[in-house]
């Protein structure tokens, strides 16, 4: 009777732990599904990331903040079992929707991350700044200004968007100072399954974000200031008429 028992009590466990081995093989399957739904990366597909040129350096290297920024979205490309290639911002590409693209840098910059902020959110304005460098970077949405203060205030527009064939999405990180891109993927990889929740799968977002004290805290310490979804995907506003961002 006692082995009977034995035998029974190891063969409900053997089946509880298969069940449970089989339940989080499930939950994981379903959480990677929307993690390649969310970034247009299914398993095989392959995606683009646009960078700056190192000015520095004689040959095709991407800046140390850029090539930081690009690590935090290695491990989710990789995880969805995607295929990156990393591109020069002024090298001629293929159009969006295709595949998906992750455009990071400065806005004054960087030519491809200009033109999608012209084509895809037409709402936003960057100044390029005056002959003496003074406002550069400084981007108006809905009529605030965000202006940036080095090292103490910085801020970064992340925005996730579709358009062109293949619905494929762009990622978009136009930031005032380079360590405003890394602050951004940072936000985009940490946050992922909470954005999917709250603007669908598929859905577009335009946020604006604060970087706070920068030259102590590097990209660490980042601030949701505003949702500019609607502002930004409108067309623009005339200028002059903008008060600062608090």
């Amino acid at each position: 009777m006692d082995d009977t028992l034995l035998l029974t009590a190891a063969a409900a466990l053997v089946v509880g732990l298969a069940a449970g081995w089989a339940g989080q093989r499930a939950v994981a399957r379903r959480k990677l599904t929307r993690e390649q739904r969310f970034f247009g990366l299914p398993a095989g597909s392959e995606c683009v990331v646009v960078t700056h040129r190192d000015s520095a350096s004689a040959h095709w290297s991407i800046p140390r903040h850029d090539a930081l920024a690009l690590l935090g979205l290695a491990a989710v490309i990789e995880n969805c079992g995607a295929h990156p290639e990393v591109a020069p911002h002024d090298t001629g590409l293929q159009g969006f929707g295709a595949r998906t693209e992750f455009c990071i840098g400065d806005p004054t910059a960087h030519r491809r991350l200009a033109a999608h902020l012209a084509n895809l959110l037409p709402g936003v304005a960057v100044h390029p700044g005056d002959a003496a460098g003074a406002g550069r970077g400084t981007f108006t949405v809905g009529g605030t200004a965000y202006r940036m203060e080095p090292g103490a205030v910085e801020y970064v527009l992340l925005a996730r968007l579709t358009a062109g064939e293949g619905g494929r999405p762009v990622f978009l990180a136009a930031g005032q100072r380079p360590v405003t891109l890394r602050a951004a993927v940072r936000h985009l990889v940490r946050n992922r399954a909470r954005l999917a929740r709250r603007y669908g799968a598929d859905g577009q977002f335009a946020l604006v974000l604060k970087v706070v004290n920068s030259q102590a805290y590097g990209p660490d310490v980042v601030e949701l200031v505003a949702d500019v979804s609607k502002a930004a995907a409108a067309p623009a506003e005339s200028r002059g008429q903008h008060r600062a961002a608090a």
